[in-house]
């Protein structure tokens, strides 16, 4: 028990009605918020004596202040609760790291909509579809409708500057709307027949298809009937995966599963009767290692801490809850609408519930035993540089240009768990020579170590740098000018032969040089975190760049003025297409040759 707090003065005037208290340690900080049918009883079950789990017994040793308040019910209280975690999020709550926004499919207005995946505000005018549990769901479903109804997917701007149509339409993927060689009234049947899909009506679909498929072969228009009798196999291959027999409604099936390493939640989005999609969570586990308790405050967050998500009709759980009635009860309050909670179901739901376990089960082991191999890689990585104990932050840097232009340094860093994406860092590099990576990666570092001289951010265990003696000695000059604690400093230069495994590497200084054996998972680990450096500086360059050059990428191929790009781009029709062509397509373009065409292909292709 702690002794922080009086625990015994403070249960003697605790009120036994319904409410929600808020655990604060001696900093004034936030521990953690629940909610209680009676607080005086919850909140004396964790300062008994004995029989307190590792993790409850952890918080109480931390609790200097217990304040509570008290509503009229327990549906307020969990209200009241979910509000405090979402806006204070609290280390000992179990925590749902959730997107910002969710994704939807977007028909536009106009003679020939778009189809497209759409995030944020709905602006813009037309209608939406969803929301779906992931994008992965979303291109699932825009790859079937498209293949199926060729409803076109273009950017508008693209669209609107054709002149010819696109290798989309000699694919079958599209019938060439942009240069009118489909009439409206058909585009709209189209569209009208995927806004079907996507409303769920797939089996009233299905049965129009077959109705104008007949007509067809009655007036011998067997083309036409050819065409609908894919249509209909497409849509009915569709509807035997998803093992949608009986299937219908509005339905999320949720199962959580946990272990002592931690626990996954896989939801499964069920609309019309049909499967849309599905997504695992991985939430923070506080206090509560209970699968119901896991279960429950998944629930509220995701239900009632996002007011603005769909709501389905009835969710099918793989566990109950004592707390569910309350829950159907906040909701109804909160969105107005009634939702059923089951648990024991049978036929295709029994299928769903049974598939969201395995799902739940799978993703958790997979997730455990890689982080699990990054943990063995980290002590591989002490054991190579003989340290004491296992690095606990690896901060790495890279730099990415093309020819000196929109420069920009990247720097992510790793902990034993893996990517600590959230303290991911890129840099734009102002004010040195084109192509200096020195003096780009001596910026970097320096606006880097400059935050932490003044007391922002983490000091890294090791420090990696992707580049050779130059860079490595540069990195030590920032160090040393600004007086920063000791820490490894660690070159990684590409071998004689620039293949992966054959790394030279630097250790503090160029005096220390070494390599280490292509299997060594020490080796694996520096590759991985210096490519995702890579990736990161890449993808960081590429964003500046589209927004400071507003001119052809052809601009910066030597040999290639305005005249030649015009040749060029009629010849293929526009950059997309000359994008995919290879150099020998592109030599056989007017006035180019073999070399020009290679210096092209690089331009086009370049990292």
């Amino acid at each position: 028990m702690t002794d922080l707090f009086d625990s015994s003065a403070f249960l003697a005037t605790c009120s036994g009605r319904p409410g929600v208290y808020r655990m604060f340690d001696g900093d004034a900080r936030l521990l953690y918020v629940g909610k209680a049918k009676n607080l005086k009883k919850r909140l004396a079950s964790y300062f008994r004596k004995t029989g307190l789990a590792p993790k409850t017994a952890a918080l109480v040793g931390r609790i200097a202040q217990v304040e509570t308040t008290i509503t009229a019910n327990e549906t307020e209280a969990l209200l009241l609760e979910q509000t405090l975690i979402k806006e204070w999020r609290p280390p000992y709550n179990i925590l749902l790291r959730d997107d910002k926004s969710y994704p939807y499919v977007f028909l536009s207005d106009g003679d020939y909509p778009r189809l497209s995946i759409h995030r944020g505000a709905k602006k813009a005018k037309g209608k939406y579809f969803g929301p779906y549990p992931s994008a992965g769901a979303i291109r699932e479903s825009l790859s079937l409708l498209q293949k199926t109804f060729l409803v076109r997917q273009c950017e508008d701007s693209y669209f609107k500057n054709r002149t010819r149509p696109c290798l989309q339409y000699q694919i079958k993927r599209c019938k060439g709307p942009c240069v009118g060689l489909v009439e409206p009234q058909v585009y709209a049947e189209d569209v009208r027949h995927s806004v079907m899909f996507l409303e769920g009506r797939s089996n009233a679909l299905t049965d129009e298809l077959s109705a104008g498929m007949e007509q067809a072969a009655s007036t011998l228009d067997f083309e036409r009937a050819a065409e609908l009798r894919d249509q209909i196999a497409l849509l009915r291959r569709v509807q035997d995966q998803q093992s949608m027999e009986g299937g219908s409604g509005d339905v999320d099936v949720v199962a959580a599963f946990v272990n002592p390493g931690g626990a996954c939640v896989h939801l499964i989005s069920v609309r019309g009767g049909r499967v849309l999609g599905s997504k695992n969570f991985f939430p923070q586990v506080g206090i509560e290692e209970d699968v119901s308790e896991v279960l429950m405050a998944f629930l509220g967050q995701y239900f009632i801490g996002s007011p603005e998500r769909d709501l389905p009709g009835e969710l099918i759980v793989n566990v109950v809850h004592e707390d569910f009635p309350t829950l159907i009860a906040a909701i109804a309050g909160l969105r107005g609408r009634e939702l059923s909670i089951s648990h024991r179901v049978r036929g295709t739901r029994a299928r769903w519930q049974q598939l969201a376990v395995t799902n739940a089960e799978q993703a958790l082991g997979a997730r455990l035993a890689d982080r699990q191999h990054m943990a063995a890689r980290f002590e591989s990585l002490a054991e190579v540089l003989s340290l004491d104990e296992p690095p606990q932050r690896l901060e790495c840097y890279d730099i990415s240009h093309s020819s000196g232009e929109a420069t920009v340094a990247s720097c992510v860093v790793f902990g034993p768990e893996g990517p600590l994406k959230s303290d991911y860092r890129r840099y734009n590099i102002e004010g040195v020579t084109a192509g200096d990576d020195y003096a780009a990666m001596h910026q970097a570092l320096t606006r880097r170590f400059s935050k932490l001289k003044d007391g922002e951010g983490k000091l890294p265990d090791i420090l990696l740098v992707d580049g050779g003696k130059g860079q490595l000695s540069m990195a030590r000059d920032v160090l040393d000018e600004l007086a920063v604690p000791d820490l490894i400093l660690l070159g990684v230069a590409k071998g004689a032969t620039r293949k992966a495994g054959f790394e030279t590497l630097y250790l503090n200084d160029a005096a220390h040089e070494f390599t280490l054996k292509g299997d060594s998972p020490a080796l694996h680990l520096i590759q991985q975190i210096r490519d995702e450096a890579h990736r990161f500086a890449i993808t960081g360059h590429r964003a500046r760049r589209g927004k400071t050059r507003r001119t052809s990428t052809l601009e910066g191929v030597a040999g290639v003025g305005p005249k030649r790009r015009r040749e060029l781009l009629k010849h293929f029709g526009g950059l997309q297409e000359l994008s995919r062509a290879s150099i020998d397509e592109i030599a056989k373009a007017p006035g180019i040759s073999k070399k020009l065409a290679e210096s092209i292909y690089a331009s086009l292709h370049s990292e």
